[in-house]
């Protein structure tokens, strides 16, 4: 009997604090708007630290800089059109410069917010997916791994079709 292989869906998580508040953006999806860490899908040809600074300037027009693996996680949730799907995240924490008023953010992103711990809590039944709140409270514990501990080998970075 021949199944089908399970893979789950990878993506990539940027987590940014300053002043003792986290950058989240509010985004349009089937569920109604809901709030998440700069995040997306992995593309094909780049490596998991590249793929968190493409996300975190198409969702939040601000140009960040990894600094930390703050874990790998695997979770389920619907994705974007309610299909449940299981993901498997690269969180990394870092830096953000300020925000380019020229750049145009992703489609769906209505905002960026920036959110106290508390309020980040509170709003757990609008996050995106139940990784959210996780990260900011392994950030908040001081979580970090080294960036070498994610390694993309040069035969990854070549476009699969």
């Amino acid at each position: 009997m021949n199944t089908p292989r399970w893979k789950p869906s990878v993506t990539v998580a940027a987590v940014i604090a300053r002043d003792g508040r986290y950058l989240l953006v509010e985004e349009d999806t089937a569920d109604g708007l809901r709030l998440n860490t700069p995040a997306g899908h992995l593309e094909p040809g780049e490596s998991p630290q590249d793929g968190a600074v493409r996300e975190a300037l198409e969702e939040t027009g601000r140009v960040f800089t990894p600094e930390a693996l703050l874990g790998v996680y695997l979770a389920a949730s619907n994705d974007a059109q309610g299909a449940p799907t299981t993901w498997l995240r690269f969180a990394f924490c870092g830096s953000a410069g300020a925000a380019d008023p020229a750049r145009t953010l992703d489609t769906g992103i209505v905002r960026t917010v920036w959110l106290t711990p508390a309020e980040i809590e509170a709003s757990r039944p609008r996050h995106r997916s139940p990784l959210v709140w996780r990260c900011v409270q392994d950030h908040l514990r001081g979580q970090r791994f080294d960036l070498a501990a994610v390694v993309t080998d040069a035969s990854a970075q070549h476009r699969i079709a």
